[in-house]
Order: structure tokens, then sequence, then C-alpha cells
């Protein structure tokens, strides 16, 4: 299945506090439960939250499915970029 890079643009997310961000993420797992239940398999893997976006890593059939997490979850889904390949220093050798 795809792998996806999202960007939320979030103006001072940063500054959220560990409880805050604990909000978002049960947010999203409520999301992702509901979206399984459906049929539709969408996976969170992880997200780096920097001062004034998150970039989210999840795993999804198709880009439509990230776009419907972000909307049924309030979260802003500002560029969903399938992954195409993976590298690293290791790729060098």
């Amino acid at each position: 299945m795809p792998k996806y890079l999202i960007e939320r643009k979030m103006p001072g997310v940063g500054m959220l506090s560990s409880e805050e961000l604990r909000g978002a993420s049960q947010t999203s797992n409520q999301v992702l439960a509901s979206m399984q239940q459906d049929g539709k398999n969408v996976q969170w893997v992880e997200s780096y939250v920097t001062d004034n976006a998150i970039h989210c890593i999840y795993i999804a059939p198709n880009e439509e499915a990230i776009r419907e997490h972000a909307q049924t979850a309030g979260f802003p889904a500002d560029g969903v970029h399938q992954i195409r390949s993976t590298i690293s220093p290791m790729t060098a050798e």
C-alpha cells in the first residue's frame, strides 16, 4: 500500500503542551478506527512536530482516504505527497 507524507500547516503547533498533542492524537486514532470499521485501511505511522507545522507519515490506499481522515478529524492537509522511495546515508554505499 502507498505511503504518504502529509504537511499540516498549523501556526504555533510547536508550542502545544503534551496534553494538547495527546488530545490531537486521540482524535486521529478515533477517526482511523472508525474508517477501519468502514473497510478503509489507513494507518498513521508517525508525525514530526515543528514550530508551525506537523509532518505526518501515513500508509493508505489513496490520497482521497488521507484527505477524508483529515477532514473528519478537523486537521488541515495542506500537502499530501506519495512517497516514491526512501534514501539515507546508507543509499550512498
